[in-house]
């Protein structure tokens, strides 16, 4: 990124659906509010279609970050998985924390079919296994809120200078008696998972790559 651009935003999910917590929430609000030269703003999310766009976008009004980073969680898998790529679809097999189950659904009617994530994904996996910790690309972000927040953010600062990222999580050790967040048909049905402090280093790591 330009060397200029020193704040990002990054968010996390509420709980959903029968857990007590989220594990992005948890990584995300325990980052100090500076990373290397980046100063970190944090928000908490809802996990419903539409409504955690338009919270991140009411806090970038204010804010004016240079990156948004958005953190969710996974709970079929057992690395963190920066996104590649989001698509212009909603396609819930569950509801969301608002009852909203849309299916087969664009994000922005008239919309990009995909956008590329805008910050430097392969640097960012490079740098969290640099600090040994497990963490791969993943080309799907699934159709459902975390791909919702990835594509609209996509959408709307497509053309500016604003980079938009989104990063899956592991859930927490804890979580694993659980139901996963992610529907069986997006990898859901298994829950592996990692321990709190190696997810907030990771997201710090993945600060210090933009």
């Amino acid at each position: 990124m330009n060397a200029m651009k020193k704040r990002v935003l990054i968010t996390g999910f509420e709980p959903f659906g029968e857990d007590t917590v989220n594990a992005s929430w948890e990584a995300v609000s325990r980052l100090e509010g500076r990373v290397g030269d980046w100063e970190v703003e944090k928000l908490l999310v809802p996990t419903v279609f539409g409504e955690a766009a338009e919270k991140v976008l009411e806090a970038a009004r204010e804010l004016q970050p240079d990156v948004i980073l958005c953190v969710g969680q996974a709970g079929g898998r057992a690395m963190v998985t920066p996104e590649m790529v989001a698509i212009n679809l909603r396609d819930a097999s569950i509801e969301d924390n608002a009852g909203k189950k849309p299916r087969d659904e664009p994000v922005a009617p008239g919309g990009s079919t995909a956008y590329f994530a805008s910050v430097p994904v392969r640097k960012i996996v490079e740098s969290v296994k640099g600090g040994g910790i497990s963490c791969g690309i993943s080309y799907s972000a699934g159709a459902y809120v975390c791909n919702d927040l990835f594509y609209s953010l996509r959408h709307h600062f497509e053309g500016s200078g604003t980079g938009v990222g989104f990063i899956h999580v592991p859930c927490l050790p804890e979580q694993n008696g659980g139901r996963s967040s992610v529907p069986p048909e997006q990898g859901g049905s298994k829950r592996p998972g990692m321990p709190l402090e190696d997810i907030v280093q990771a997201l710090r790591l993945a600060v210090l790559a933009l």
